[in-house]
C-alpha cells in the first residue's frame, strides 16, 4: 500500500501564490501523480499530472498559471498555482499511480486553498 500525504494549503488573498507538495511512501514503483480538486458541491475534477518522465498534463482553466513539478527520487509532487482567483477555491487532493505491472492508485486525505479577500 502506498502513503499519500499533501501539504501546503491555506488561505491566499486573489492574485496570490501557494506552492502544494504531496509526498508518497511505501512503493518503490511510483508512476503518475497528479492533483485533483474538488469544490463544495462539484465533482473531483483533474488540474495537473506528471508522468514519472516529467512530462505534464493540465486542465485548460490552470494553463500559464499552476506548474505540476515531481522529484522521482523522493516520490514527490509539487504544484506552484499562481494569479489565485477565488474560483479555484477547494479541496486539493494528490493521487500516486504505482505497481510494478496492475497499476493501483492511492490518494492522500487533501489540503484546503481558500481563495479569498
Amino acid at each position: 500500500q502506498v502513503h499519500v500525504v499533501e501539504s501546503g494549503g491555506g488561505l491566499v488573498q486573489p492574485g496570490g501564490s501557494l506552492r502544494l507538495s504531496c509526498s508518497a511512501s511505501g512503493s518503490p514503483t511510483i508512476k503518475a501523480m497528479g492533483w485533483y480538486r474538488q469544490a463544495p458541491g462539484k465533482e473531483r475534477e483533474l488540474v495537473a499530472t506528471i508522468a514519472r518522465d516529467g512530462d505534464p498534463d493540465y486542465a485548460d482553466s490552470v494553463k500559464g498559471r499552476f506548474t505540476i513539478s515531481r522529484d522521482s527520487a523522493k516520490n514527490a509532487v509539487y504544484l506552484q498555482m499562481n494569479g489565485l482567483k477565488p474560483e479555484v477555491t477547494a479541496v486539493y487532493f494528490c493521487k500516486a499511480e504505482w505497481g510494478a505491472g496492475t497499476c493501483f492508485a492511492s490518494w492522500g486525505q487533501g489540503t484546503q486553498v481558500t481563495v479569498s479577500s
